[in-house]
């Protein structure tokens, strides 16, 4: 995850959960490590951009699942996220999101992704 100041200082984090579990598990478990590390940096309004539809609609509520695992995880979430004067959580299409998907391919031991060429549809002649 980044974490950017309003003074622009930016902070990276990318670290294991330890375990295994599916994506939406990790990017809800990334969710809360992001609202811990603001909460610590004494951060009282965020602005969080995901790529994971999951975080983000689980992070709002009222959205549930009948996974256990998942359902801990955002309970969790919106209990951090209560603890902020404001939080906007926002999607953010996973190409836009490169310096993110760069950490969470670190963590999982990945080489960084190579860049994509952008393509172009060609027209009828």
């Amino acid at each position: 995850m980044i974490l950017v100041a309003p003074d622009g200082t930016r902070s990276e984090n990318s670290s294991l959960t330890g375990g295994y579990g599916c994506n939406n598990e990790a990017e809800l478990h990334a969710l809360c490590a992001a609202l811990e590390m603001a909460a610590a940096a004494g951060a009282r309004r965020l602005r969080l951009h995901s790529d994971s539809d999951v975080a983000v609609r689980y992070g709002h509520g009222p959205d549930a699942t009948s996974i256990e695992r998942l359902q801990v995880l955002a309970t969790r979430a919106r209990l951090l996220i209560a603890r902020f004067d404001e939080v906007q959580l926002l999607w953010l299409p996973r190409h836009r999101n490169r310096d993110a998907d760069r950490l969470s391919r670190q963590a999982l031991g990945l080489p960084e992704a190579a860049p994509r060429a952008a393509h172009r549809r060609r027209g009828r002649r």
